[in-house]
C-alpha cells in the first residue's frame, strides 16, 4: 500500500451503490467527520510484577519490547491500523509519521 495514501482514499469502498469509479464523494463522509476518535501510539511494553513497579522511582527505566528505531503501533480507538516512526514536530514535541496501513480484517 503507498505510503502517501490519505484517510480519504482509505475510505474508498469498492461496493456497489457508490458513485461512477466505485469512490465515495466527500459529501457521503461528512457525517463521520465530528466523530471523535483516540488515537494511539505505543512505543513498547513491558510486564513486571507490582512489587516491581511499587520500587520504580523517579528517573528509573523501565525495558520494553522493542528496539530503537523498530516500528511503533498506532491505534484508533484500539484498534490497529497502522505503524509508524516517532518524529521530532517542534524542538520539545513529538509525533508519529505512518509508514505502513495494516489492512483490518473484515471477518470480525
Amino acid at each position: 500500500m503507498p505510503e502517501d495514501m490519505d484517510l480519504a482514499e482509505l475510505a474508498e469502498p469498492s461496493a456497489p451503490g457508490t458513485e461512477a469509479g466505485g469512490a465515495r464523494s466527500a459529501r457521503d463522509l461528512e457525517a463521520v467527520y465530528d466523530i471523535p476518535v483516540t488515537v494511539s501510539a505505543v512505543l513498547g511494553k513491558s510486564t513486571m510484577q507490582v512489587a516491581q513497579l511499587l520500587k520504580l522511582g523517579r528517573g528509573a527505566v523501565v525495558e520494553l519490547d522493542r528496539k530503537l528505531g523498530e516500528a511503533i503501533e498506532i491505534y484508533v480507538n484500539n484498534r490497529l491500523v497502522a505503524r509508524g516512526e516517532v518524529v521530532m514536530v517542534d524542538d520539545n514535541r513529538l509525533g508519529v509519521t505512518m509508514t505502513e496501513i495494516v489492512k483490518a480484517d473484515r471477518a470480525n
